[in-house]
């Protein structure tokens, strides 16, 4: 098996675990940088609530934060979702892999019955 980080896989798919945060890095990933502000316009929230939520994605390494002034910058950062997506990808490869065998099992076993 892979070797994988477990405080960054939890750190990400905690992150990942928010549809606010999930919203968030869908603006980013098609914006490329917002403010903060930006980011939290869509929702019902405030200045420190939504800044709650671009910590967790910082702290996640999904998001990178430059500070201009007052002004809090976000860009998208995708090379940990790669860690996430290359967890999922080991079982799903595994999960087809024993998915293919009980289907090669069930129609060995139709042939002969």
């Amino acid at each position: 098996m892979v070797e994988y980080n477990s405080d960054n896989l939890d750190s990400i798919f905690h992150a990942l675990s928010d549809p606010t945060r999930r919203a968030m890095i869908t603006t980013l990933a098609e914006r490329k940088t917002c403010t903060v502000s930006e980011l939290a316009e869509p929702f019902d929230m405030s200045f420190a609530a939504a800044s709650k939520h671009v910590k967790v994605l910082e702290k996640a390494s999904l998001l990178i934060r430059k500070v201009d002034g007052r002004k809090h910058f976000c860009t998208f950062s995708a090379d940990k979702l790669d860690e996430a997506r290359n967890w999922m990808d080991f079982y799903k490869k595994y999960w087809s892999e024993r998915l293919d065998a009980l289907e090669a099992l069930l129609q060995h076993g139709e042939n002969n019955g």
